[in-house]
């Protein structure tokens, strides 16, 4: 069995990029830390022209130049449900795409695993409340903030980032070095530093994690 695993992830926009490499990588690394043998992993960010494509012809053009590109074994498929349930975004989009692939020859990679933030890749960046303060540089509680409650019941979590920001610039005298700060600045400090133990309290993560697993397995890595 090889022990190596390279994985392609590829996104609905460019931002999510910039927090969701960091989330997968360190996911994968310890989903591969519990397979069998020293396994090392490696992930790839798989950029196409998305120009003119349905959904499943963006996965289709992203899994035939991952595996052209970079020879990949899994290929990471990215979508905000933007809506309180994945239930409609996996019935109309991630399951299609998931057939679809299937249904392809050797040079598309078919081991396609599918993250779903429930609402949008925000909600998880909520999830580590404390390191969201501090990163923000804001010192009120989580109910003063709004984010007291699952940030998967949050209808638009990047619009309440944007103004806990904006709370945080109202006293400027305790937290000058946030005084130019927007939220494009937060996505990838975040998605490197956030605890997986908040995160796994978010129904949609533990669904991508144990959807790796299952993948795993079925590859012959994972037998947990």
């Amino acid at each position: 069995m090889s022990n190596f695993i390279l994985a392609g992830l590829f996104t609905e926009g460019t931002t999510d990029v910039r927090f969701l490499s960091s989330v997968v990588e360190r996911t994968l690394e310890e989903v591969a830390f519990d397979c069998t043998g020293d396994i090392e992993t490696k992930l790839e960010i798989i950029n196409i022209s998305k120009a003119g494509l349905s959904f499943n012809e963006q996965v289709l053009e992203a899994s035939k130049f991952a595996l052209d590109k970079f020879g990949v074994l899994i290929l990471f498929v990215h979508t905000d449900s933007d809506s309180v349930s994945d239930d409609l975004i996996f019935q109309s989009k991630i399951v299609p795409a998931q057939k679809t692939l299937s249904e392809q020859d050797n040079n598309y990679c078919k081991n396609m695993v599918a993250i779903v933030p429930v609402q949008m890749t925000e909600s998880w960046m909520i999830a580590d409340k404390k390191l969201l303060k501090e990163e923000i540089g804001v010192e009120k509680t989580d109910t003063e903030l709004g984010i007291h409650l699952n940030p998967e019941s949050i209808t638009n979590p990047k619009e309440l980032i944007e103004e806990i920001i904006r709370i945080s610039k109202e006293d400027l005298s305790k937290r000058r070095r946030n005084k130019g700060l927007v939220i494009s600045d937060l996505y990838q400090i975040i998605g490197q530093k956030l605890e997986f133990s908040e995160l796994e309290k978010l129904s949609s993560y533990l669904k991508f994690k144990n959807s790796l697993k299952d993948k795993l397995r079925e590859l012959n890595f994972y037998h947990k």
